[in-house]
């Protein structure tokens, strides 16, 4: 493989870059309009495209299928982001009548009733917790006076903050696999899964597909992708782009079959106060967003093996990049810290290719 310039456990200046696929002479298919003009223009080619918000993002997803006609190509697509829209509705924060909120509600109270979908979610949001010794927790939900949402935009006082630090734990988080259920053991406590659903949703969405008969697809989650399959014979190819500038690229990783690219970073919502930057990964132990660490990438195939580690690993920081490489050998790993040097593990030296 050709070489990305940036030896492993090495540093570069250069910041971190988000993951977007690259699909041929198209190449970065990265805003809703280059997205738009793509499907629009390439409506009868087997590679068929859609795009919807979903989960606070836009979600795009790319069908190959030789043998099949583009309306049914289309008709699949339909129905996976119909899948994946029932599981957002299910686990969203912004809904009131979501199960999430439901629990939310009775906190303190009763336990709810919840979904297999989501009860896999909050089992793999209570282990990762465990694991990370709690830099994820998914009951960072009590902090929430943050607000990152475009026109709502709010940072709470020192005093929430506190306030809400002690509503804060995943040990009290009380899960029943046997009577499909879920509680919150504290009043004033809420679950917020935003950094561990969107994945098994996009997930979720390619297993609907593959329940059709579509063999080959990506979807694309606000830098979170998904793959089965190939892009036309050849391997799906994921660049590593600057957020901030579009059009450099730390290089590609390419993926054949069965993978997931993972990125978190503090680029996506945000907004600046006093010359400040405050972001929507919030350190469960401080109640602040984090401040050592840009974003992260994660390249595997398996959903499970990242799930949630994007967020634990800012939350962590940088030092804590090569020992937790250690312990997970099949992640390639992509760290850039608050001044944008980059480390990145063997494994992704090996992936990352010149785009």
């Amino acid at each position: 493989m050709a070489d990305s310039g940036i030896p492993a456990g090495q540093i570069s200046r250069r910041r971190f870059a988000l993951a977007v696929p690259m699909l041929g002479s198209l190449g970065l298919l990265a805003t809703p309009s280059v997205w738009a003009n793509a499907a629009h223009a390439h409506a009868a080619a087997p590679l068929q495209r859609a795009s919807r918000v979903l989960m606070g993002t836009q979600v795009d997803m790319v069908v190959y299928g030789a043998s099949s006609s583009a309306p049914a190509l289309q008709a699949a697509m339909e129905r996976a982001f119909a899948h994946m829209q029932t599981l957002e509705a299910m686990m969203s924060r912004f809904r009131s009548d979501s199960v999430l909120q439901q629990i939310n509600a009775q906190a303190g109270k009763a336990a709810v009733t919840v979904p297999p979908e989501m009860m896999a979610v909050l089992e793999q949001a209570r282990s990762v917790w465990h694991a990370s010794n709690g830099a994820f927790d998914p009951t960072v939900g009590a902090l929430a006076a943050w607000r990152f949402e475009p026109g709502v935009q709010a940072m709470p006082s020192t005093a929430q903050i506190s306030q809400a630090l002690q509503h804060i734990g995943a040990d009290k988080l009380q899960l029943s696999a046997s009577n499909n259920t879920a509680r919150l053991t504290q009043s004033g406590m809420a679950l917020d899964l935003g950094g561990i659903a969107k994945l098994p949703i996009l997930a979720a969405g390619l297993e609907a597909l593959q329940a059709q008969g579509v063999e080959n697809a990506l979807i694309n989650g606000g830098g979170d992708v998904v793959t089965m399959g190939l892009n036309q014979g050849k391997a799906w190819r994921i660049g590593i782009r600057d957020p901030r500038q579009p059009s450099q690229l730390l290089g590609a990783v390419a993926i054949e079959g069965q993978g997931v690219v993972a990125s978190s970073g503090d680029y996506e919502r945000c907004f600046e106060r006093d010359g400040q930057r405050y972001h929507h990964v919030l350190n469960p132990r401080t109640g602040w967003p984090t401040t050592q660490v840009h974003g992260v990438a994660l390249v595997a195939r398996d959903v499970a093996a990242v799930n949630g580690w994007g967020t634990a690993l800012m939350v962590q920081g940088p030092a804590a990049a090569p020992a937790w490489s250690q312990r997970h050998p099949e992640v390639a790993l992509l760290l850039a810290d608050r001044d944008g040097q980059v480390w990145q593990n063997a494994s992704m030296a090996q992936q990352l290719q010149t785009a």
